[in-house]
């Protein structure tokens, strides 16, 4: 049932997703029945999973290939997400220069940028409509603590990977021509290198074109456990397979033994109604850009869809006891009050615009906010994720990266530093829930501050909290 917001009307609350929505995700694939064979099982029908079987099909088109899924295709993060494919490092680069040095770290970099050109490519050459939008990100700062950890994020970028041309600091006249919608804003920083996209419209594509390489696909089909080259699901049925390949992100909480591997973090989202041209231009928004409108510690994430809607996701409950999760993507009222607060402070011309929907996704946090991927020969256990948010384009790079790890293959990206990595697990209840929710709220404590205090200093109660949390 739709939650009550202040001054906007709600018209649907979960349903997993305006995106899944949206997309008309075609006809369910049947459940997996009996026990089979495969060259490759694969677990989870989002982003790794899909693009792994995409790319082995691909290179061994002999090999059979099948895809399990607990729901349908794109029911976790791949169909709830903010819809950008950015940038972002999927983890920390002091983390991943420890063990392999700083080179590395930038040609991991330069690897996600290449993993966003891929992404696009293979929506035109499979025909997949995504709404794909290659305008770029801009971050904008509000306060004049924000405004120097922009020009902080931009000296740190550029001395781990970026060039010149791929960031940018835009102010005055020049921000407000090219990025009206943002008024009120002091400083940019913008980078070419990001797309906007339509998520589940990408992944149900991405599940059309694996079909079409001859990939299995059986939906509702929940795997209860994976083993070294066997697969067990719920009705007691089996997939023995040379390779199995875990793809399940932020539902890895659910296998046995996975309890504290990777935190399912969550993240709200809300999607107005398309907005007339009177209400875009009473917001000055012409461009396809995707954007957070505060360089804020607790982060939105912000795009324009290809009909006029604005989709705004950040703020709100990030974690559940016990690594619990959503109910078929239902937002709690503390979080659809956080959205509305925060929509309503960066778009105070839209005060009467209905929510169409509002959703919650989670997704896969390490304990060091340093993705893995993974493919032991000796077991056959493949694994990729813990993205932190950036799985977009990460998920590509990660099912490139066990293409060529389960082929064998000495290639430039089987010696990213994330090949190998293992995993450190989350603290047990109750210090897992205190942490995580004890450290948002200090970040939302620190950004009202900032806001009030107009100081140029970042807070050091954010500082602290970066450190106790290893997210910086």
């Amino acid at each position: 049932m739709p939650t009550p917001t202040a001054g906007h009307a709600l018209r649907c609350n979960g349903d997993v997703s305006f995106w899944y929505r949206d997309a008309g995700l075609g006809p369910v694939h049947p459940p997996l029945t009996s026990s089979t064979t495969a060259d490759v099982v694969v677990v989870g029908g989002g982003y790794t999973g899909l693009w792994t079987a995409y790319y082995l099909a691909q290179a061994k088109p002999e090999w059979r290939i099948v895809v399990l899924e607990a729901e349908t295709v794109g029911y976790g993060a791949s169909g709830r997400n903010g819809g950008w494919l950015s940038y972002g490092m999927p983890g920390l680069n002091r983390m991943y220069a420890a063990s392999h040095g700083k080179q590395s770290v930038i040609d991991f970099q330069r690897q996600i940028f290449g993993a966003i050109d891929e992404v696009v490519a293979v929506t035109r050459a499979e025909g997949i409509e995504a709404d794909v939008a290659t305008q770029g990100e801009i971050a904008i700062a509000t306060t004049p603590a924000q405004a120097a950890r922009l020009r902080e994020e931009q000296e740190y970028c550029l001395a781990w990977g970026f060039e010149d041309e791929d960031l940018e600091l835009v102010s005055g006249d020049a921000l407000t021509d090219r990025f009206a919608h943002l008024a009120g804003g002091t400083v940019g920083l913008w980078s070419r290198r990001a797309a906007r996209v339509q998520p589940a419209k990408l992944v149900s594509g991405l599940r059309d074109a694996c079909l079409r390489l001859g990939v299995v696909v059986h939906e509702h089909t929940r795997v209860t456990d994976i083993a070294p080259h066997r697969v067990t699901t719920g009705t007691g049925d089996t997939v023995d397979a040379r390779w199995v390949v875990r793809g399940t992100e932020a539902f890895t909480a659910d296998l046995p033994g996975q309890r504290r591997t990777w935190l399912p973090k969550l993240s709200s989202v809300l999607a107005t109604e398309p907005l007339s041209r009177a209400q875009l231009e009473s917001v000055g928004w012409a461009d396809n850009a995707v954007l957070t409108r505060d360089a804020a510690h607790s982060f939105s994430y912000i795009q324009k869809t290809a009909d006029d809607r604005i989709v705004l996701g950040g703020p709100g409950t990030p974690y559940y006891w016990g690594s619990g999760r959503d109910r078929h993507g239902e937002t709690p009222v503390a979080s659809v009050e956080a959205l509305t607060a925060s929509f309503d402070r960066l778009f105070p011309a839209l005060a009467d615009v209905a929510f169409d929907h509002t959703w919650t996704g989670v997704l896969g946090i390490p304990r060091d906010w340093s993705a893995t991927v993974d493919a032991d020969p000796a077991t056959g256990l493949a694994v990729a994720g813990g993205y932190v948010g950036d799985g977009l384009s990460a998920s590509n790079l990660a099912g490139r990266t066990l293409r060529d790890l389960i082929l064998g293959e000495d290639t430039a990206i089987t010696h990213l530093p994330w090949v190998g990595k293992k995993v450190r697990p989350w603290e047990p209840e109750p210090a897992r829930w205190l942490g995580v929710r004890g450290m948002y709220r200090v970040y939302s404590a620190v950004d009202a501050l900032e806001r009030r205090s107009q100081s140029p200093e970042t807070s050091r109660l954010a500082t602290l909290a970066n450190r106790i949390s290893g997210r910086h």
